[in-house]
């Protein structure tokens, strides 16, 4: 390698033209120092390759957990929009509703762009009492104190529910009024009922009313499988009922915003603020938000990687100075500039991070398919993130490499061939 050196360099000042060494030569004498030891190279490049894995990978992670939410939305939470009464404080602590949701709030609500169903809810005031007796021994009378609620037939939509047995109650019962509940899974355990084939009955504040159904599993609102549910109609006739407690309404992905803004208008344009509506953001405003919170904490541990990985780089450097002392005093003696010198330990640290750049791009891509292969998720990256990789990879070398390239070019030749 020095009588290489020597000829170049010689050759060189026979020219007396070009001051120092070239560009291309300095990179060929710095290849030729970092493939010199193979085995400390390795060690050299884990933190880079590591760090830079890492930053690859997160960007690919976070832009296919947004994909994947985009194409998988989630059809419970992102779908759905509650509408309530607003409420503000009155003389005494308490509290007074600020709008009222109208008996016909589903017909202003059901034609909307986004909506595909919506439905009425409202707890029975005055805790009705409730009653069965069991078939197996009419004699006795057990008592239970499941809570009764009040729905719209298109509930079942709105919270995606599921009947266990029998059925829920439809507009005809509704709209006659009649005094049939469907139970939740909860409450038809309280009261012994396991099914419906024989038409039992429950008795609410002492009147008769025939169970239709039982509920197995909703979406939302989960106190319904607590709950005795009776038609909403049937409970403003029979239950004092006096105002709907919520409009339930499910949408299309996406469409949360303009539903949860059009809504309280249809309820009351005169006064659409007086609802307190809970709707979903749009599927970009999610996206972003989880590859956001992906990002920070992925490119938190590469960074982390990357400082280690520095550190490696700036060690291993100064160790090679320090083992070629001689060399470099020997190139000093023969004519070597001192900005030849530093140019080629910094070199030499510039290709270790683009080495490490490279490997690390291949072991993140490697480790995305891996993941989005066994999870069968379509695998996302953008086409900028293995270049930003590989330039990543090469600052870690320049930073790591400037302060051992400064010392090496200041070993005077005298100290060096001395030593």
């Amino acid at each position: 390698m020095i009588a290489r050196f020597w000829n170049r360099l010689r050759s060189r000042k026979r020219a007396a033209k070009i001051p120092g060494l070239p560009i291309r030569d300095l990179t060929r004498e710095a290849l030729e120092g970092v493939g010199a030891r193979p085995s400390r190279l390795v060690i050299t490049l884990l933190g880079t390759v590591l760090g830079i894995a890492s930053l690859v990978a997160t960007i690919g992670f976070a832009q296919t957990a947004a994909g994947q939410i985009s194409q998988q939305f989630d059809a419970l939470a992102a779908t759905r929009v509650s509408i309530e009464p607003g409420k503000t404080k009155a003389s005494g602590n308490k509290e007074r509703a600020t709008a009222r949701i109208p008996w016909d709030a589903v017909e202003r609500t059901e034609d909307l762009v986004g909506v595909k169903h919506a439905a009425l809810y409202a707890k029975v005031p005055n805790s009705p009492k409730v009653e069965t007796v069991q078939v197996q021994d009419p004699s006795q009378v057990a008592t239970a104190p499941p809570p009764v609620v009040a729905a719209s037939p298109e509930i079942m939509q709105a919270v995606q529910g599921k009947i266990q047995t029998g059925r829920f109650f439809d507009s005809g019962h509704d709209s006659r009024r009649d005094r049939v509940v469907v139970l939740g899974k909860n409450a038809a355990k309280k009261l012994g009922i396991n099914r419906v084939s024989g038409q039992p009955a429950i008795f609410v504040n002492d009147r008769a009313y025939t169970v239709i159904g039982i509920l197995d599993k909703v979406g939302t609102r989960e106190g319904l499988l607590d709950s005795v549910i009776v038609p909403i109609n049937t409970a403003r006739s029979e239950l004092d009922l006096g105002a709907p407690d919520a409009l339930d309404i499910r949408i299309d992905i996406g469409a949360g915003p303009v539903v949860g803004k059009q809504a309280p208008i249809a309820l009351n344009p005169n006064a659409p603020d007086g609802f307190k509506v809970s709707a979903p953001g749009g599927a970009n405003e999610l996206q972003k938000s989880v590859e956001a919170d992906v990002n920070v904490l992925f490119i938190a541990i590469g960074i982390v990687a990357l400082i280690g990985g520095g550190i490696g780089i700036a060690n291993v450097t100064l160790l090679s100075v320090s083992e070629r002392r001689g060399e470099i005093g020997l190139r000093r003696a023969l004519g070597a500039r001192t900005r030849d010198i530093s140019r080629q330990f910094m070199l030499e640290s510039v290709t270790t991070g683009v080495l490490g750049g490279l490997i690390g791009v291949a072991v993140g891509l490697f480790g995305l398919l891996a993941v989005c292969f066994t999870q069968q998720w379509t695998p996302m990256l953008a086409p900028w993130a293995a270049p930003v990789g590989v330039v990543v990879g090469a600052l870690v070398g320049l930073a790591a490499g400037t302060y051992p390239a400064m010392k090496a070019a200041r070993i005077e030749p005298v100290d060096a061939l001395r030593d």
